[in-house]
């Protein structure tokens, strides 16, 4: 997750009191599908992650301007991706998806965003996006590897299986740096139908003491980091309500939703724009944003203390539960 320069978290924080119906015949169908998230292979996922990060070669700190380097949020010094994108590719291929990669040339950034889809039965130009990005600093257990493993279990359980609407698992490369894999996809596929996305980013951190969660005086933020944040803009509000209608009916765990006004750009738009969902927001598509606030809650933000025993595997569990929940009700299956 990329640092933020202002203390602001949340603009507004919806309980989402008007929720939209959902019909008992998704809510079963999309308990069913997200039963089948297994915290052992979440866990073993983050584990072989972090040991690529750890493994990997850095940039070059020679890319970076001196101002740039080793700065208490930007450590560019220590940012790895190289072995991390084979491992998501090579999970993708063993869970029997086609990849594809979306790769862009560039003399000092070139960047690959990872692709592995189920292709629609019914509305095949009709798209639900899952996404996480796979760089890193340091080991980047919950930054981002808790993301990556959420993906790539929910890309496991979608394996094979049928839906109404294309589901799409996208591994962003190089969001520390500027969004840039998520931004440059979004430039490169302007006219497509996506009806919902997920973008994870720090989503295995949680501290129910009282304290842990920072926050805006003023606002009406729980002072424990027990509760998964679902940011959207009025563009992704729909599913923002649904995700939530969903929660009350299956219990996956504390969501706490905030809704920026209109696109999500403003003066707050720093704090609200951290991840890869900001450029699906400017390109007029729908995107939930799902993170645990990151260092406005988890002490090893961006340090080489971000590993996995820092992590809580039920918490991930449950947020990759909801996801898969969404998924399912958005893409419309699986099907018979």
């Amino acid at each position: 997750m990329r640092p933020l320069f202002a203390a602001l978290l949340f603009l507004a924080v919806s309980s989402c009191s008007s929720r939209p119906s959902v019909d008992a015949a998704s809510v079963s169908r999309a308990g069913d599908f997200a039963s089948g998230v297994d915290k052992g292979r979440l866990m073993s996922d983050v584990d072989a992650l972090v040991a690529s990060h750890r493994e990997d070669t850095p940039l070059d700190c020679g890319l970076f301007p001196p101002t740039e380097i080793d700065t208490a949020r930007r450590p560019v010094c220590n940012l790895t991706r190289e072995k991390a994108r084979q491992l998501v590719r090579a999970r993708f291929e063993s869970l029997g998806y086609t990849v594809s990669l979306h790769d862009t040339e560039d003399p000092r950034f070139p960047t690959s965003t990872v692709i592995a889809e189920v292709r629609g039965t019914e509305r095949p130009d009709e798209v639900v996006v899952v996404g996480a990005h796979y760089d890193a600093f340091f080991s980047g257990a919950d930054d981002n590897s808790s993301g990556v493993a959420a993906m790539l279990e929910m890309a496991r359980l979608a394996s094979g299986k049928r839906f109404a609407r294309t589901v799409r698992f996208l591994g962003f490369d190089l969001e520390e740096l500027g969004l840039v894999s998520s931004t440059r996809y979004i430039q490169a596929h302007p006219d497509e139908r996506i009806i919902a996305s997920v973008i994870f980013d720090c989503v295995g951190y949680k501290d129910p003491s009282p304290g842990a969660q920072q926050g805006l005086p003023g606002f009406p933020m729980p002072t424990t980091g027990d509760f998964i944040a679902a940011i959207a803009n009025e563009q992704s509000r729909p599913r923002l309500e649904e995700l939530y209608a969903l929660n009350a009916q299956l219990g996956f765990g504390s969501v706490r939703g905030a809704v920026t006004p209109n696109d999500g750009t403003g003066p707050a738009s720093g704090n609200l724009m951290r991840s890869d969902h900001a450029p699906f927001w400017l390109a007029g598509q729908s995107a939930l944003f799902l993170t645990d606030t990151a260092n406005f809650r988890n002490p090893h933000y961006h340090k080489d203390t971000d590993v996995p025993s820092t992590l809580d595997p039920d918490f991930l569990a449950d947020v990759t539960r909801l996801s898969a929940a969404g998924l399912s009700f958005w893409a419309e299956g699986p099907l018979p």
